[in-house]
């Protein structure tokens, strides 16, 4: 995308440089998500909004720069895009390879989406630190959490976007200490819908190298004892065992063990 674009549309260009089919369909949901704000009310009001080729605008920058043109406007609602340089059909949500995959710093307008994804991970398994209904989350008070976060050196929150989907995220936590701004926790959590997409190992791998331009050198992790999938992929990523706390957390009236976890980057 030329230097001279909105930076907002970054995302949706990342997403478009992606894909190998000749027909997309995106909800306006589903590029608001890809870009993490709010479309314009002129994308709303006109469709010429979105044919647009011509400055002062620029935001079809994101899919013409990537061979695609709008072919139909479905006004608020979705919007058909259409590529000369691609010959396979329109994505087909079965086939992993047509999978696209953003994964973007979250701002201040996520944090509606955030909630949710954040309730329905917890919901979908007990290897959290939270449970199902454990938190009252508010608009206000992530919107405040995600300002700090935005503004610490060494904090930051990543968001995975799947085909438009909020689909996890990873947040890198550092402390205020001097002699520990070197270490951040890391905390991971993937929607089961999209389980199995390496969308953890993708998450990871960027939540590093922004940690690396950070100063840190040091991650660290707890992981449920019996959350053995998860260790796997820790192991894998590089984690290893530091040691174990036991009797760390209370699950349907068990005690749990968490093991801790560390890289050194």
């Amino acid at each position: 995308m030329p230097k001279n674009s909105e930076s907002k549309y970054i995302p949706l260009a990342a997403f478009f440089k992606q894909s190998t089919t000749q027909e997309i369909t995106l909800t306006y949901v589903e590029i608001e998500a890809i870009i993490g704000h709010v479309l314009p009310n002129a994308a709303y009001l006109s469709s010429s909004w979105w044919k647009k080729t011509k400055p002062p605008a620029l935001h079809y920058f994101a899919w013409t720069e990537s061979g695609y043109s709008v072919k139909n406007v479905d006004l608020g609602k979705a919007i058909h895009f259409q590529s000369i340089l691609h010959e396979s059909n329109e994505r087909n949500s079965d086939d992993d390879s047509q999978d696209i995959l953003i994964i973007r710093e979250a701002d201040l307008e996520d944090a509606r989406p955030f909630i949710n994804l954040q309730e329905t991970i917890f919901t979908e398994t007990d290897f959290m630190l939270f449970g199902k209904a454990d938190r009252q989350l508010t608009v206000q008070s992530i919107r405040k959490s995600m300002n700090t976060w935005k503004t610490s050196p060494n904090s930051i929150l990543l968001l995975a976007i799947m085909n438009g989907q909020y689909a996890g995220y990873v947040q890198f936590i550092g402390g205020p200490a001097p002699r520990a701004v070197h270490r951040a926790s890391v905390v991971i959590g993937v929607k089961q819908a999209f389980s199995k997409k390496g969308i953890a190992s993708s998450l990871m791998l960027q939540g590093e190298k922004w940690a690396k331009g950070s100063g840190i050198s040091k991650l660290e992790l707890t992981v449920i004892k019996e959350n053995a999938n998860a260790q796997r992929l820790y192991k894998k990523l590089g984690f290893e065992l530091e040691g174990t706390r036991k009797n760390a957390l209370v699950i349907n009236d068990q005690f749990v063990d968490e093991y801790y976890m560390g890289k050194q980057i």
